[in-house]
């Protein structure tokens, strides 16, 4: 049996380590000085997302075992702040990817999905029938705008803006570092999850044109109750995106966030399905079931069976 995604750790950052495969399992190696390497062993079947930070090297055995165990890769940049490229496990079916598929190419039931995304936000009592897309963006915005002021008067900060500059990282606030280190972790695990159910993080609904579109949907859902008020607390910081990245994942055990994905982006797929008719699925990463033929009318037919005439 493969470990429970609630039960998995939410995420491991690592940076400046050689990751290898030894006789014992996977290990980071540490180099302390010129005569002296620690090892630490990395719990592989546990951990459901590795943040691979700038100065990781990795073996292809060590890179296997990880698949092997269903753990996602993600290669971020320097303090995990942008998520580059992750890895999918081999241990899954294509219920899901089909269900996103077949939702993301009807332009209804893409508008359905991205206004039931927004509805997640605001609440069902918030939002009015017949609002638009974009009347539901501009909805979004206020709303954000005003988490900033209340956040920032509960922490007595000035007017506080939202900044992203790459180019100007390290003149940015402690908050804007803060989230934005804070922000990266929850894609991680937000991409962790999709990759768990075997989605695919580039098929957005609200966002697109990057291989993170369906990342970033997803974990708009949870921001404000998550990234935003731990980046406001770290408005005094002296080092905010360590600071951030160790709360984050240290709160992350009392918001069970993984199996809570999970189920959301399960609901949001079908809408219209018994929940309990993948109840397992929302803690469970599944075996790989038996491979099937696509018919347009039948819809699934058996694999392994010869169809010709005649045929055994």
């Amino acid at each position: 049996m493969l470990p429970r995604v609630a039960d998995s750790l939410s995420f491991l950052y690592l940076d400046m380590v050689r990751l290898v495969q030894d006789d014992t399992g996977v290990c980071a190696q540490i180099q302390v000085d010129k005569d002296r390497t620690d090892l630490v062993y990395i719990p592989t079947a546990a951990v459901s997302c590795l943040l691979l930070g700038p100065g990781v090297s990795i073996t292809t055995p060590a890179l296997t075992t990880l698949a092997r165990h269903g753990t996602s890769v993600v290669c971020t940049g320097a303090g995990g702040v942008r998520a580059y490229a992750g890895i999918l496990p081999d241990s899954l079916t294509t219920h899901w990817i089909e269900q996103q598929v077949n939702a993301w190419s009807d332009p209804e039931r893409r508008l359905d999905v991205a206004v039931r995304m927004y509805g997640m936000r605001f609440g069902d009592d918030e939002v009015a029938d017949g609002t638009t897309l974009a009347q539901l963006r501009g909805m979004e915005g206020q709303r954000m705008k005003a988490l900033y002021k209340i956040f920032a008067q509960q922490h007595g900060i000035g007017r506080f803006r939202r900044n992203y500059h790459p180019d100007q990282w390290h003149q940015q606030d402690p908050v804007n570092l803060a989230l934005s280190a804070a922000n990266t972790c929850l894609y991680g695990i937000v991409h962790a999850a999709l990759l768990a159910l075997g989605c695919s993080p580039a098929l957005g609904f609200v966002h697109g044109g990057t291989q993170h579109a369906f990342v970033y949907d997803i974990a708009d859902l949870y921001k404000a109750e998550t990234t935003l008020p731990l980046a406001f607390s770290l408005h005094q910081s002296s080092n905010p995106e360590q600071e951030a990245r160790r709360k984050f994942r240290e709160e992350l055990r009392l918001l069970r966030l993984l199996p809570r994905v999970v189920g959301d982006v399960q609901l949001l797929l079908t809408p219209d399905a018994d929940p309990d008719s993948y109840a397992d699925d929302r803690s469970e990463r599944r075996d790989v079931e038996m491979v099937h033929l696509w018919d347009p009318k039948a819809g699934v037919l058996p694999a392994g069976v010869n169809y010709a005439q005649g045929g055994g």
